[in-house]
């Protein structure tokens, strides 16, 4: 079973360039066997599992300036993915592991990922979301490949808790990155430790398209139950003006039905240039709160990310439908250019002209 599964795989990838139609076939297989497995990491022996979610929104996006950009309505997609995770565990403390996550465009009908759709210094769109193999043991965890980045974990993760297509912008620091090696230490009386190191070729394919290695440093610390509190460096590699980097706290709180987060970071870099994204001293403010009734849950997020976005504001409804199905709704608010794009466009449809805007949406998450 387990190379039906990684053939699977390897097909979902293999099509990336493929026509809509046939794109849409493939999706279909996938969907047909992800029930086929269920990875059981705590126990003994092989595991692998078939996994994805299909996720779009219909939103209506108005500008603020509508002389760069006209109003429209349309689809877009949020982050749909297919994907193949296996591993082996030979011991309690002795697992090795392995993931490939492909991103799927619903609205475009692409295997692309729909922000890095290319462009940009690219010449293809994002094509994976993860590709990692890795060990697991009692003494930290060992990952090579791209992958989540340990800066995001502790730092932007906290508050990146939106369904939509506009979940995760503020922040300054790259979610994935390719050619990354990463370690995360166990936790010990609450302390935990993680870093990375990203080869420049693993950079340069990133959003940030920086040509250089990247190094993350990260400590969390969890003094009670429901709480987290963690601090972080990302050094972004040399742009061509001098030191790079973003530091960075987060603290995160769960009581009950209630999820609060904050997170602060800052721009310690050579870059002076007045309104560039990576100039000294910017700031990113964040704060959220969430409440769960039932089956429904609330969220609210304020933030200020200088010369990204500036003033945020983002609020959200979500209804989990059946253990598959997730239905939601948005309005996302940004007073300059962070998100907000050209319909069914990503990173390099953007148009900074159009000084920010707001987006009413509404959507649905399948999992499976």
């Amino acid at each position: 079973m387990s190379r039906l599964l990684f053939n699977n795989g390897a097909v979902c990838h293999a099509h990336e360039q493929a026509r809509p139609k046939a794109a849409v076939a493939v999706c279909m297989v996938l969907s047909l066997t992800a029930g086929m497995a269920a990875a059981q990491t705590d126990v003994l022996g092989a595991s692998a599992q078939v996994y994805g979610s299909v996720r779009m929104q219909a939103e209506a996006v108005r500008p603020h300036d509508r002389g760069a950009m006209d109003d429209y309505v349309g689809l877009r997609d949020a982050y749909s993915r297919l994907g193949v995770k296996a591993g082996y565990r030979f011991s309690e403390n002795f697992a090795v592991f392995g993931q490939v996550e492909v991103p799927f465009d619903t609205a475009n009908l692409r295997f692309r990922d729909p922000y890095d759709q290319g462009g940009a210094g690219r010449d293809k769109g994002a094509r994976l979301r993860l590709a990692q193999v890795g060990l697991d043991t009692r003494l930290g965890k060992l990952t090579y490949g791209q992958q989540w980045m340990p800066y995001y974990n502790a730092i932007a993760a906290p508050l990146d808790q939106f369904n939509s297509y506009y979940s995760g912008f503020a922040t300054y620091t790259s979610s994935r990155v390719a050619d990354t090696v990463s370690y995360y230490s166990p936790e010990i009386l609450g302390l935990s430790f993680a870093g990375s190191y990203s080869a420049p070729s693993g950079n340069r394919r990133s959003a940030a398209r920086i040509d250089d290695r990247r190094v993350q440093v990260t400590a969390s610390y969890a003094p009670f139950a429901g709480t987290l509190i963690s601090a972080g460096m990302d050094d972004r590699g040399q742009a061509g003006f001098g030191r790079n980097r973003i530091y960075g706290l987060s603290a995160s709180h769960t009581e009950g039905p209630w999820y609060f987060a904050a997170k602060y970071e800052w721009f310690d870099s050579g870059n002076q240039t007045p309104g560039s994204f990576s100039r000294d001293g910017n700031q990113a403010v964040n704060v959220m709160a969430a409440y769960t009734f039932g089956a429904n849950t609330v969220r609210a997020m304020l933030a200020n990310v200088q010369d990204y976005g500036d003033t945020i504001v983002h609020l959200g409804f979500d209804h989990q439908y059946n253990d598959q199905l997730k239905l939601f709704a948005e309005i996302y608010y940004e007073r300059n250019t962070a998100a907000i794009t050209a319909k069914r466009g990503g990173l390099a449809e953007s148009v900074s002209g159009i000084n920010g805007g707001r987006v009413f949406l509404v959507g649905a998450r399948y999992d499976f």
